[in-house]
């Protein structure tokens, strides 16, 4: 049979095949989409005759099913995992705690930039590099000693800055003068 017979068999068994889609897919809607499928599909069968046509049509309809089907799995396997992963309402804040937030952020920011330059880059390359210290200290060329105290520095800093908004800061971690003026302040 040849490709302009394979059209003229489908359309005579256009119900027939409708019923196999639908009992392969389980939804009449979804099985008219497949159908249109196949016939799309029978525009591009290349080839010699056919012995068996609807034999061929009907194996040609099954496997858009199948594919049909995996690719549904697929999408609610992909859909799921993108569910999961997703954070719940209640794990969201409110509006008010993330307002607050982005105040402390800003604020943290603000410090940073305003730190002595080598105990900004102390702290952006342990905090935001990941960076160990002591790769940092043969960075600054200055000894591990020397990089922890320039991270004190740094939270302690961040910590004051906290302080400033009402929270609890113990006063003995403040800076001294001498502290700032070794700083580079």
């Amino acid at each position: 049979m040849t490709l302009g017979g394979l059209r003229a068999v489908f359309l005579a068994e256009r119900a027939m095949l409708l019923r196999l889609l639908v009992a392969r897919l389980g939804s009449v809607e979804e099985a008219e989409d497949a159908l249109q499928d196949l016939w799309l599909k029978l525009e591009t069968v290349t080839g010699g005759p056919i012995a068996e046509p609807l034999g061929y049509i009907c194996r040609m309809a099954n496997n858009i099913a199948v594919d049909r089907r995996r690719r549904a799995a697929r999408r609610a396997d992909r859909d799921t995992d993108w569910l999961e992963t997703q954070a719940t309402a209640d794990e969201h804040p409110d509006a008010e705690r993330a307002l607050i937030a982005r105040e402390r952020l800003g604020r943290v920011e603000a410090t940073l930039t305003g730190l002595p330059d080598r105990v900004a880059t102390a702290f952006r390359l342990y905090r935001f590099e990941d960076l160990p210290q002591k790769a940092i200290a043969e960075q600054m060329g200055i000894t591990v000693s020397g990089v922890e105290k320039l991270l004190h520095r740094a939270y302690l800093r961040i910590h004051l800055q906290r302080g400033n908004s009402g929270a609890d800061i113990p006063q003995a971690g403040r800076l001294t003068h001498e502290e700032d003026q070794r700083d580079g302040r």
